[in-house]
């Protein structure tokens, strides 16, 4: 009776530490975006434009290649999480995503596994078939509604372009909302194709005031590759992303990378000799606030380590591609991945 007696002591005084070990566990949540630069599956899909991407296509696409390309970014997913000292991000925002297959197979490569990943895609209007999409850890996230939004160009009934992805869901008691986005991109030029992305910015606007008016203090997430930066018109005044947070209110948005492209000159990708910051995160007021609790923003930040940089020739430095033109490098992908850091 003694001994049975000194046993429950000790557990008696233990579980303060375990109940302190499970609550530190879940202190932290990490979320990343990643533009993987084409990740299509080797299986032609006749709805869409996807015939370089196949053996006998332009690119020579391959089982051996696309094998390769998923241990990279399964590797670039799994060095965030360690980099922030965590087995695997929470949640993961992508773009230039074929189909579910390609989003499973990049969940059962070795080192994602025993992340217990699912995923959300739709499949979007766009012709090339690579969309963006969610994967989230299914013991921290329980998802409650999913919906793609379309973005249509008025003057142009042929125009395509990548869905809005919102994806609502909880995580320790906690309701967020994501929102996934790949904007229009510059081609044609910065300025000639801006209107487009500003009609984006428009749309996310849109979507985001819609979860406001229903709740006010809503912890929402927006990330993406918006083919713009911080500074441009789209983000700042049509999404009206406020680069200051302490002039942020109820119902407004604050971008975190603001700071870390105009003030530290880090992007996430590069072309003429010019960085650029597509790659962003963008939070709601109650991420920032101390009128909520739960988790809290932390810190913003681009991961660009040294093994995914070209090492030498003309673009020595620039982000390390799977393809340069049709030839096959083996490196990661043309963009750097952005992560955010919340914390309780």
């Amino acid at each position: 009776m003694k001994l049975k007696m000194k046993i429950i002591s000790i557990l008696m005084l233990l579980l303060p530490c375990f109940f302190a070990i499970a609550q530190q566990k879940n202190k932290s949540l990490l979320v990343m975006f990643y533009n993987v630069e084409n990740l299509y599956d080797t299986i032609d899909d006749p709805a869409f434009n996807d015939e370089e991407f196949l053996p006998n296509g332009a690119n020579k696409w391959n089982g051996e290649k696309y094998r390769i390309k998923l241990e990279n970014v399964s590797k670039v997913i799994s060095d965030i999480g360690a980099t922030n000292k965590m087995k695997c991000p929470a949640v993961i925002g992508l773009c230039e995503v074929e189909n579910e297959t390609v989003l499973r197979d990049l969940a059962n490569t070795q080192r994602l596994k025993s992340c217990n990943y699912d995923a959300i895609i739709y499949n979007s209007r766009y012709n090339r078939g690579v969309d963006v999409a969610l994967m989230y850890q299914k013991d921290r996230m329980a998802v409650v509604n999913s919906v793609a939004y379309p973005l249509y160009n008025p003057d142009d009934s042929t125009f395509t372009t990548r869905d809005q992805l919102l994806v609502t869901g909880i995580i320790e008691g906690e309701v967020f909302h994501f929102i996934v986005n790949h904007w229009p991109s510059r081609r044609g030029g910065e300025e000639r194709s801006a209107p487009l992305r500003e009609m984006a910015a428009k749309l996310c606007r849109h979507i985001v005031d819609s979860i406001f008016r229903t709740d006010s203090l809503a912890k929402i997430i927006i990330m993406g590759d918006l083919n713009d930066d911080p500074t441009n018109k789209s983000v700042l005044v049509h999404l009206n992303a406020k680069p200051e947070k302490t002039k942020v209110n109820k119902g407004d948005l604050y971008n975190p990378m603001y700071d870390i492209f105009v003030k530290k000159g880090i992007g996430s990708l590069a072309y003429n000799d010019k960085w650029n910051l597509f790659d962003q995160f963008i939070v709601s007021y109650s991420l920032i606030s101390n009128e909520t609790k739960g988790y809290k923003l932390k810190n913003a930040a681009v991961f660009n380590a040294n093994y995914l940089m070209q090492k030498e020739g003309q673009f020595a430095g620039y982000p390390f591609r799977t393809y340069v033109g049709n030839t096959f490098t083996g490196g990661y992908s043309d963009h750097f991945p952005s992560y955010i850091l919340l914390q309780k």
